[in-house]
């Protein structure tokens, strides 16, 4: 038996968000494991997760439980050590800069591109689709690319950054159908050697390397989220050198997710399994430290597109599998559906948004008409 302090404790706490433990919706909670309660009281949303990972409990609509929770901020009711001790490290030490710039690639983005090529879809595009027009996760992410495109105006002849350029998807687009030329940059070492061969043949060039080694100028600079990877202390500086890579006549897009409210550091369970040394900033974050480097020419958000995003690569995820799960693992998968259905239960419960910044140096002479 569980202790009953505990047990009324989180009782109580899911009785507002309308779950009940062991009941028979498929929001409600299952528990496997009694010892489930005193570890949520205390290590909140960590021992959420990793008690997932460990098979301590289950919900039928799992995407659907975590967004009762988080509807009703009960992430906020639990304040743990873990949440504290990522507040201060970001405090006291710059965690994406330098060689700790290369952690989230070698953590993340270097698990391997069979995983990725399986959750993503036709594109390894790993970032929000734009689902206004599109009925499925290839048409909303070609359509995201289009949109930013045409925010950039994007003409032959031009010459384009991408800082964070993934697996070179956006490069390959744009070269074929605007006639660019680009460089991209990225920090992981599988993310480079794909992008170099999918577009070979183009006039685009694939970096490994830290997005502050760049000073070069070019027509259009794009970044299609990476932002999450700088942190806090390294905005200013991040600006700067897209400034320095922008012409002075051209545009500068930043596709990246936001928050509601400002912090220093991610949510503990995502810090240590999924995205290391990660943050997601706040419009006043973003527009203090920008102030003076750029001027807003466009802020647009489509951050509920988020939702239908994550579970499409959820669904592709499960789909996939059965091919998957010699090399990764029945831990790896639990771990793995719960970070798409938390960060799918987030959208939807719009705690966080998706932004696109379009920025220019000196101000579009006549003003900028912002395609949708």
């Amino acid at each position: 038996m569980p202790p009953a302090r505990s047990y009324a404790r989180i009782e109580s706490l899911l009785a507002v968000a309308g779950v009940r433990i062991n009941g028979a919706t498929p929001t409600d909670l299952r528990v496997h494991d009694p010892r489930l309660y005193s570890r949520i009281l205390a290590h909140g949303s960590l021992g959420l997760g990793e008690a997932y990972m460990d098979g301590w409990w289950d919900a039928d609509d799992l995407d659907g439980f975590l967004f009762r929770l988080l509807d009703a901020h009960l992430d906020e009711k639990v304040g743990t050590l873990e949440d504290a001790w990522l507040f201060l490290k970001a405090r006291l030490v710059n965690l994406q800069r330098g060689r700790r710039a290369y952690v989230i690639g070698e953590h993340h983005y270097d698990l391997g591109n069979d995983l990725f090529q399986a959750m993503l879809g036709k594109r390894l595009v790993y970032s929000c689709g734009y689902w206004k027009e599109a009925n499925d996760l290839d048409a909303a992410q070609e359509a995201k690319l289009d949109l930013i495109f045409r925010k950039l105006n994007l003409a032959p002849g031009m010459r384009v950054l991408d800082i964070g350029c993934g697996w070179g998807e956006a490069l390959k687009l744009a070269a074929e159908r605007h006639g660019v030329s680009g460089v991209g940059v990225t920090v992981s070492q599988e993310q480079a050697e794909y992008a170099r061969a999918l577009c070979r043949g183009l006039p685009v060039e694939i970096r490994l390397a830290d997005y502050r080694t760049l000073n070069e100028r070019f027509d259009r600079v794009f970044s299609i989220g990476m932002f999450e990877h700088v942190g806090v202390r390294n905005y200013r500086a991040y600006f700067e050198v897209a400034r320095r890579c922008t012409a002075d006549d051209g545009l500068f897009l930043l596709h990246c997710i936001g928050s509601n409210v400002s912090s220093n550091h991610t949510d503990p369970w995502i810090a240590k399994y999924i995205f290391p040394n990660s943050m997601v900033p706040s419009a006043e974050q973003i527009a203090n430290t920008a102030e003076g480097v750029f001027l807003t020419e466009d802020w647009h958000n489509f951050g509920s597109d988020y939702d239908l995003t994550l579970m499409a690569w959820r669904d592709n995820f499960d789909a996939a599998w059965p091919q998957l799960s010699e090399r990764y693992g029945g831990r790896f998968r639990r771990m793995w559906r719960f970070y798409l259905s938390a960060s799918a239960a987030v959208f939807r419960a719009r705690r966080d948004q998706l932004w696109q910044l379009v920025l220019s140096p000196r101000g579009v002479p006549g003003g900028y008409r912002a395609p949708r």
